[in-house]
């Protein structure tokens, strides 16, 4: 019966939200003409990422890759590239395999059928949504993070929003309440709400929403307590030595491996624990290479999902490079380095010493 009402209650949404998005959606590069491949580069982009850091990134993708079919051909390390910075590289590997798919299946046009879309990799049931209602205006939810705190508070939901049972609910409810003449409209200021408005850790601005007064989680004080989350697991701890291998205008870098975290992407020299300034020393001279100089840099750390890297820094300066052993690295210009080698920002405190840019600093001068 509760979820009857819930439906119910969500119908009456639909009029005032679109009225209100009319009025004051933002200005976005991706929303300026209902081009499908931009909206799902967007979307994947989004995930995780604010719109203003995703900004220049999407200019500078759909700039050398404008079709699909530029994606599908793309060298990988142009590819990582062009991505660098934005974290979660299998992102981008799996458009460029849906990508492939779309060109062999579709004549390099995404499909405007959801499950079709839902059947390329990568395109999840809220992409999926995205790309057919925004772009087809096929009558679909695209449920986000956003959408779901909203829903969940409008109704005063107390499940846990990050169980699959309670996400397919909150789906099939607005499932039911799809607006056919507006679907992307719809989803679009659903989304735009919860980014705005609706925003989390208790700062929502219900001054400015217009569902105010239906909201079940305003009316009884508790935009504190929903959405309900989940404790995260806690993230493993694994200690780093960088090393700033530096032979000249040189500087050491290699590739990572092609399956596991930053799979493929190159990175500088590092080994797994705290490491003195003498065991250094003796990983120098197993690869041969003769140490000027050895100094340490300051400490860094990197949150990935579930793992994060505290690391320690030193920079060697080494003699020429000639009858050394390196055959895991390569000495590359900085500047080369800079521009053709996506290196993750995993590294950025230590490639800042070579004045090495990594991602978007490269374009803005360090400010995202």
């Amino acid at each position: 019966m509760k979820e009857y009402e819930n439906t119910e209650k969500l119908r009456c949404i639909v009029e005032p939200l679109i009225g209100w998005y009319q009025d004051h959606k933002r200005v976005l590069p991706w929303r300026e003409q209902k081009n499908p491949y931009y909206i799902w580069i967007s979307e994947i982009m989004l995930q995780q990422t604010r719109v203003e850091a995703v900004k220049p990134y999407f200019q500078r993708f759909i700039t050398a890759l404008p079709t699909v079919e530029d994606v599908a051909r793309c060298d990988e390390s142009e590819l990582l590239k062009l991505w660098e910075g934005l974290g979660y590289y299998n992102r981008v590997r799996n458009i460029q395999k849906a990508a492939q798919k779309v060109v062999e299946l579709y004549d390099g046009k995404l499909p405007a059928d959801y499950d079709a879309l839902l059947g390329l990799p990568g395109i999840g049931d809220y992409t999926a949504g995205a790309v057919a209602s925004i772009a087809y205006q096929i009558p679909v939810p695209a449920v986000d993070g956003n959408v779901l705190r909203v829903i969940s508070r409008l109704t005063e939901n107390e499940e846990d929003i990050l169980k699959q049972r309670v996400r397919k609910r909150i789906r099939s409810q607005l499932s039911e309440i799809m607006p056919a003449g507006a679907p992307g409209e719809f989803n679009q200021a659903l989304m735009e709400l919860g980014a705005t408005v609706c925003v989390p850790n208790g700062s929502a601005k219900c001054g400015e929403c217009p569902l105010a007064e239906m909201c079940g989680a305003k009316l009884h004080d508790r935009l504190d307590e929903i959405p309900v989350r989940k404790k995260a697991k806690e993230r493993r701890i694994e200690e780093k030595t960088v090393l700033i291998i530096q032979d000249g205008e040189k500087v050491a870098i290699r590739r990572r491996p092609s399956e596991g975290l930053l799979a493929g992407l190159y990175e500088l020299v590092n080994f797994d624990g705290h490491l003195s300034e003498n065991e250094v020393l003796e990983r120098m001279k197993g690869y041969q290479l003769t140490t000027l100089r050895i100094f340490p840099i300051e400490q860094s750390k990197h949150i990935f999902s579930h793992v994060e890297w505290r690391m320690i820094g030193y920079v060697v300066k080494v003699a020429a490079l000639e009858g050394s052993q390196h055959l895991d690295m390569m000495f590359v210009d900085i500047r080369h380095a800079e521009e053709k080698y996506p290196v993750p920002a995993a590294f950025g405190a230590y490639a800042a010493y070579l004045n090495m840019r990594l991602g978007q600093e490269k374009y803005t001068g360090g400010e995202l």
